[in-house]
């Protein structure tokens, strides 16, 4: 940083990724600041700066504040970080220290010491306050080290779930053996080792997966399990919808006993849209699927040797294999929002609650890179054959697919809270 970055930063003010404070604070407060800035995306503490954007500079010499500084970053941190110290001359002798932060720290969430307690900070404008909840699970997940979907859900029992769907899954995918549908014992230690369900201090109780995947209700437990599916007559979102769903129910569907490969004529072989799905039971995927064939448009004709021809608005692999992202990839810790589906005259939206994964980009998913947040969730949907084992479901599906389709470009694009994909029905003027 030089001395002109230094002088912006002062003169916009403090925000979600700059702090000012005097070097003679307590610990404690500089540790609250450091752990909320590494908890978001990270930024810079001014030492030396006060609240009203006046530079009064370090009160001690710079080396023992960088000693300080680092002291409380290795003390008061958990776990310990160790930022970027440089000091800048201000003019007149009045020197001011820059702690850096950096954006993607790997170890979240962080926590700053209070007293004899550790509490996870976050970051919201110019303020850091106490993390919710809600906002820790998140932290812990953005770093890998909770994965949410092998989380066990109180309250749930083996009762929540769908043996049905679980029958269908363990004999006609998987191939294994299987309880009795009424061998509760047996079943509960083929679920709990197969991570569908945990063992919480003596008691077996459903993971976020296997109530996702298999769930009778899964939305009794997990309000944000659906989707929220709309179409409009326009361009822009309308109060008179031409029609509006929410999608409840388990992830995966109920498909006829002993079919061979299960799914696998829907889901891997060469289909029309219009054929939909031989499930017995739709799960919210198939759903979906079956409001997009309702809401889209389809021109037919007959060709040269006489065969019936379809095109619809968008391609079938696109529209399922965003559908599928979504469902398996989005952040199940914000519990107030639904996956979106969403049918505009000029195109199709799908919004997944939730940051991308850590180390993923929007270039990186365009190169067919693989990260999951859900890994069992994903995995499960691998054995319907809903997701393929190379990864390349984005660039070869939605990317390749709506080219080749129409000739278009998908829009892909994190926004605050929420990763957005955009199918445009025809091209756009230039």
């Amino acid at each position: 940083m030089n001395r002109t970055e230094l002088a912006e930063l002062v003169q916009n003010g403090e925000n979600s990724g700059v702090e000012f404070k005097r070097d003679d604070v307590r610990p404690e407060r500089l540790a609250k600041e450091m752990a909320a800035l590494l908890n978001l995306e990270g930024g810079h503490i001014l030492l030396g700066v006060e609240k009203d954007r006046t530079v009064t500079g370090l009160t001690r010499d710079p080396e023992k504040a960088e000693e300080w500084a680092m002291e409380v970053a290795r003390t008061h941190l958990r776990p310990a970080a160790i930022p970027f110290w440089e000091t800048l001359d201000w003019g007149e002798g009045t020197i001011v220290g820059v702690i850096s932060l950096p954006a993607d720290a790997p170890d979240k969430p962080y926590k700053a010491k209070r007293g004899s307690a550790w509490v996870t900070q976050m970051r919201v404008g110019t303020t850091s306050r106490d993390a919710t909840d809600e906002e820790e699970a998140r932290l812990y997940m953005q770093s890998g080290r909770l994965p949410y979907d092998r989380k066990p859900i109180p309250g749930a029992t083996l009762d929540d779930l769908d043996i049905r769907r679980l029958v269908n899954y363990f004999r006609d995918l998987r191939r294994q053996a299987h309880p009795e549908p009424e061998d509760r014992e047996n079943w509960t230690r083929l679920l709990v080792n197969t991570e569908l369900m945990v063992e919480d201090r003596d008691r077996a109780m459903p993971s976020a997966a296997g109530l996702l995947l298999f769930g009778s209700r899964p939305n009794k437990y997990l309000p944000q399990a659906g989707i929220s599916a709309v179409a409009y007559t326009g361009t822009e979102k309308d109060y008179n919808a031409r029609a509006r769903q929410s999608l409840r129910g388990p992830i995966v569907s109920l498909f006829p006993a002993g079919m061979p490969e299960l799914g696998h004529a829907y889901l891997s072989l060469p289909v029309t849209f219009s054929e939909g799905s031989n499930a017995v039971e739709a799960g919210i995927i198939e759903q979906a699927l079956d409001f997009v064939r309702r809401n889209i448009e389809i021109k037919a004709w007959v060709d040269a040797g006489g065969q019936r021809q379809e095109r619809w608005d968008y391609p079938l692999e696109a529209v399922r294999e965003a559908i599928v992202n979504a469902v398996a990839h989005r952040d199940y810790t914000i519990s107030v929002m639904d996956i979106e589906l969403t049918i505009f005259t000029n195109r199709l939206e799908i919004i997944s609650p939730g940051r991308l994964p850590n180390t993923v980009t929007v270039e990186k998913m365009r190169a067919g890179y693989r990260a999951s947040r859900n890994e069992l969730i994903k995995e499960v949907l691998r054995d319907y054959r809903y997701i393929e084992a190379t990864g390349l479901g984005v660039p070869r599906k939605i990317i390749e697919g709506m080219r080749a389709h129409n000739g278009t470009d998908p829009d892909l694009a994190e926004q605050d809270e929420r990763f957005f994909v955009c199918l445009w029905k025809e091209r756009r003027p230039a």
